[in-house]
């Protein structure tokens, strides 16, 4: 049963009819249904752009003690995505709207409390959205400007040099999602090809040049050195960071539910699969990279002139450059790599304006009759594009001040994602998973009571790795202010929850009744 304000209504057990299914659940059908299973799973592992996700941050895998971090970290990873991923997959079976985690939060809660709540984890998940969309995009600005600095390692990237970079990537990727929807689906899929192959190229690429030299088994396995990151023993779980910045988004294709038929099962099937797709075709990018790193001291380096460490923080062009000898060899991996965050760009941005979509849908933001619009000849949230383009034009310029405090803008991606995830979660577990075991895609009761435990645990600590600083001591500029600024996001929603959204609201409206 699904609730309707008071009233009860039934949602279809068998395939539903998709439109007349979605008005079961309070919307009407406004976006085309033109993605498959195979299209929604490779979108989903387009977000995760494996050799970005786990290569943007592998300088902290290297403060994280090097080899055994990188290999063990993303073993551990697999069982604990997998069970985030199964507890959001059933989920999102029984509720397959592109509300997502706040329709999710509202359905699954009893009593008063529903609305606000649901309020609360909507602008949570719509933050972690732009949020974690800015630092795939940043990220990509950050990694082209590294790679240029193989071939000219004395110029200097300004913060203003970055920000162009960003600019023209985020008008690239607006323009795409917006005239060139239908393509989509087919750019996902290159997209999954392209990595594919990208990761077999720097697997023979790597293996085959070693010029830094190649490892033994039990040192590209195992190698551990905890002298660079000053936390100790904490020091393997600084390494896990690039792990899960790569699987942290795997709930954002939930989105995407109103444009694939049956998304009763494709959906959660997409969501299941991604994560051992992405973790097998992971080793064989991270196993050649453990067994052909160059020494951990060159890459995060010493503070000499001698040995300043890679470029702008990316360890991966260095990486790449030093272990094919020459520039070009290097440059060729990365354009592999960048070309792969390109495609990354444009499949998050397309999932980032479906969520903001929707909850513009439910009269939950400000401006929200604008963001709501669809457009009838392109057939997608124009201006929900425009917003989430806006929003992170906005955010970038504060690196123009202070880049620890942007950093702490792609740290919050994570952790927002991670909460918004964990509400539906606990309070689907709280009430004995009864709204999920109606679900066509389900675990069965034991296997699906241990994933959503191992996930919330997982989740909360995740929050917490986010917040630390990646090496000790802290100071101004490396300390970690993601908490404060995911404080500050859900303070202006508060605002805006007094001023407007209790009067006579519900989130979502249209389902409140």
């Amino acid at each position: 049963m699904a609730t309707r304000g008071s009233e009860k209504v039934s949602y279809p057990d068998d395939k539903p009819d998709e439109p007349e299914a979605l008005a079961v659940l309070g919307y009407k059908q406004e976006l085309k249904r033109n993605r498959s299973l195979f299209t929604l799973l490779f979108q989903s592992l387009a977000i995760a752009a494996l050799p970005f996700g786990e290569g943007g941050p592998l300088l902290s895998a290297i403060y994280g003690g090097g080899q055994l971090s990188i290999f063990v970290g993303w073993i551990v990873i697999l069982f604990l995505a997998s069970s985030v991923a199964l507890s959001l997959a059933e989920i999102a079976s029984r509720y397959p709207t592109s509300a997502g985690p706040y329709y999710w939060t509202f359905q699954l809660t009893g009593g008063p409390n529903r609305t606000l709540l649901s309020f609360i984890n909507g602008w949570v998940w719509l933050i972690g959205n732009w949020t974690i969309t800015l630092s795939v995009n940043f990220g990509l600005a950050s990694l082209i400007a590294a790679t240029a600095s193989i071939y000219h390692p004395d110029f200097t990237f300004e913060a203003w040099h970055l920000l162009l970079i960003f600019y023209a990537i985020l008008l690239a990727s607006f323009a795409i999602c917006t005239f060139g929807n239908r393509f989509l689906p087919m750019v996902d899929t290159i997209c999954a090809g392209w990595t594919a192959l990208s990761i077999f190229i720097i697997l023979i690429g790597l293996s085959v040049k070693a010029a830094a030299g190649r490892h033994s088994a039990s040192y590209t396995l195992g190698h551990y050195d905890k002298s660079f990151s000053g936390w100790g023993g904490y020091t393997f779980f600084i390494g896990l960071l690039p792990a899960a910045y790569t699987f942290s988004a795997i709930g954002m294709i939930s989105a995407m539910a109103e444009e694939v038929h049956d998304p009763t099962i494709k959906v959660p099937q997409a969501i299941a699969l991604s994560v051992p797709v992405l973790w097998f075709f992971g080793l064989f990018f991270v196993i050649p990279i453990c067994a052909t790193l160059p020494p951990l001291v060159s890459i995060v380096g010493d503070g000499t002139p001698e040995n300043p460490g890679a470029p702008g923080a990316q360890a991966l062009p260095f990486i790449f450059h030093t272990v094919m000898g020459s520039p070009g060899g290097g440059l060729g991996l990365m354009f592999l790599v960048l070309a792969i965050t390109m495609f990354c760009s444009i499949s998050i941005t397309v999932a980032a304006s479906r969520t903001t979509w929707a909850f513009a849908r439910d009269d939950a933001i400000p401006g929200s009759k604008i963001w709501s619009k669809v457009s009838p000849g392109l057939g997608v949230p124009v201006w929900a594009l425009f917003l989430v383009t806006l929003v992170q034009m906005l955010l970038g310029l504060i690196n123009l001040g202070s880049s620890s405090a942007f950093t702490a803008f792609v740290s919050v991606g994570v952790q927002a994602l991670q909460v918004a995830y964990g509400i539906p979660i606990a309070i689907s577990l709280y009430h004995n998973r009864t709204q999920v075991s109606q679900a066509r895609w389900k675990l069965p009761s034991i296997v699906g009571i241990v994933a959503n435990v191992v996930a919330l645990c997982w989740i909360v600590f995740e929050v917490v790795l986010f917040s630390m600083p990646t090496a000790l001591p802290v100071t101004e500029t490396t300390m970690n202010y993601a908490s404060v600024v995911l404080m500050g996001f859900m303070a202006i929603a508060a605002v805006w929850y007094v001023v407007y959204a209790r009067k006579g609201r519900s989130i979502p409206d249209s389902v409140a009744g």
